[in-house]
């Protein structure tokens, strides 16, 4: 058995942190290939490496003073090393790093050396063989990645090697020069390296033990999903609930590879499996429920609508016109409700208002502002009947007014728009009846 183990900043910024991650890659010998990311804050007051090698360099490639910067880092790695009792010197690192940033190495260059340090570090600390992902992963000139010449390259050097660590987040033009990958960070490359060794697994190391019911700021204490589809997990994502970037997911995704969300400080929590499909039947109905903030509603309503050829269309190209992307459009016989980002729209929305005017003679268009908007999301919900209804009586019980439901054929989600001043109220509300009322 074969797995990819990545380990956020967090997970890796001190000495205590890197014996927490020694201790669980020791535990599995099948942890064979590990990604990690640049030192995190150690505390709140604390900074992340990657911040402070910024700053550096900017400093050096304007011309001012950098050396107290640059010697707050290398503090850093010293510290890690001296916790660590390894016998490492960095001072050869340090110096082709101080030489690169004063010749104007580029941004994405400093960012890099988080990762590309910390790779050494934990190498040395596990005795894996260490290899620069700019050897092993590319991008174009234009800065796109590679994904083939990655995945060819990446097996054939993995091929050979029984354990190694592959540093995140860079990799390498055609004129050697770094390039970061611009979303998902670590997370990326740790995608990239479980589909180049076909691994069983993708655990993904952080400091939460999986993703969440619902928002934690919203929900005291909410539970942890135990197992997510990708298809529900995009849902939750594409209505704000933090989670994996899509980037880190393709890859696995496409190979078939489950990932594993886990938590550092508490190694025991099996944290959230995410997987293509499965018959494992969900806990609750719904396997989460997120939302946003910040809509607007514009509603048209005009005799006979249904009747005109193109209505939607002619309707659509008005917002087209203007640049603004549209979240939601539900519909009845003479009326229809366009949902949009309010601080997106607010800017056009004369422009946009005398647009429908002209392309489709309403009878009138109103509009609605401070909306949000919530996706309740769950497998489990085309298996049990009522869902709608429980939404609707926590949110009646609470006192929500419900401005808008919007439900697809696939009966794995529900839209409802409420006001932005019930937006939280809301969330409790749902999660109450369908995961409190379960227990």
């Amino acid at each position: 058995m074969k797995k990819v183990s990545k380990f956020g900043g967090s997970s890796l910024a001190s000495a205590k942190q890197f014996k927490k991650v020694g201790d669980i890659i020791r535990a599995d010998k099948s942890r064979r290939y590990v990604v990690p990311s640049a030192p995190g804050k150690r505390n709140d007051k604390d900074e992340k490496v990657t911040d402070m090698l910024y700053a550096c360099y900017d400093a050096a490639s304007e011309g001012r003073s950098y050396k107290k910067i640059l010697e707050k880092i290398r503090g850093r790695y010293e510290e890690i090393i001296e916790g660590l009792d390894l016998n490492l010197n960095l001072d050869h690192e340090f110096a082709k790093l101080e030489e690169n940033f004063l010749a104007g190495a580029g941004r994405d260059y400093a960012a890099s050396r988080g990762e590309y340090l910390n790779g050494i570090v934990i190498a040395n600390y596990l005795g894996y063989e260490f290899i620069d992902a700019a050897e092993v992963i590319f991008f174009d000139e234009q800065g796109n990645f590679e994904a083939d010449l990655t995945d060819k390259e990446l097996s054939e050097r993995l091929s050979h090697v029984e354990r190694a660590v592959v540093p995140g987040f860079y990799g390498s033009r055609p004129d050697g020069s770094i390039k970061t990958f611009s979303r998902g960070g670590s997370d990326v490359t740790g995608s990239i390296v479980a589909k180049a060794v076909h691994a069983d697994l993708y655990e993904n190391w952080t400091d939460v033990s999986g993703f969440l019911v619902a928002d934690p700021r919203i929900v005291e204490d909410p539970e942890v999903i135990e197992t997510i589809t990708y298809r529900e997990l995009r849902e939750l994502s594409y209505m704000g609930a933090s989670v994996l970037h899509e980037d880190a997911i393709f890859p696995v995704r496409k190979e078939g590879i489950p990932i594993n969300i886990r938590n550092t400080n508490r190694p025991e929590d099996k944290g959230t499996l995410i997987v293509e499909t499965t018959c494992r039947k969900p806990r609750h109905t719904i396997t989460g429920v997120a939302g946003k903030k910040g809509f607007c509603a514009i509603n048209i309503e005009k005799a006979m609508m249904n009747t005109e050829v193109g209505f939607g269309r002619k309707v659509l190209s008005v917002f087209e016109k203007s640049g603004i992307s549209f979240e939601h459009m539900p519909s009845g016989i003479d009326t229809m409700t366009i949902f949009v980002h309010q601080s997106e729209f607010e800017d056009h929305e004369q422009s946009v208002i005398a647009g429908i005017h002209r392309a489709v003679e309403p009878d009138v268009v109103e509009l609605e502002s401070d909306l949000a908007l919530i996706a309740v999301v769950g497998r489990g919900m085309r298996s049990n009947r009522g869902t709608a209804g429980r939404v609707f009586s926590a949110l009646a019980h609470a006192r929500v007014n419900v401005k808008m439901i919007d439900q697809g054929s696939s009966e794995w989600n529900i839209i409802i728009g409420v006001k932005n001043d019930d937006f939280e109220k809301a969330i409790r509300a749902i999660y109450d009846i369908f995961v409190l009322a379960d227990l």
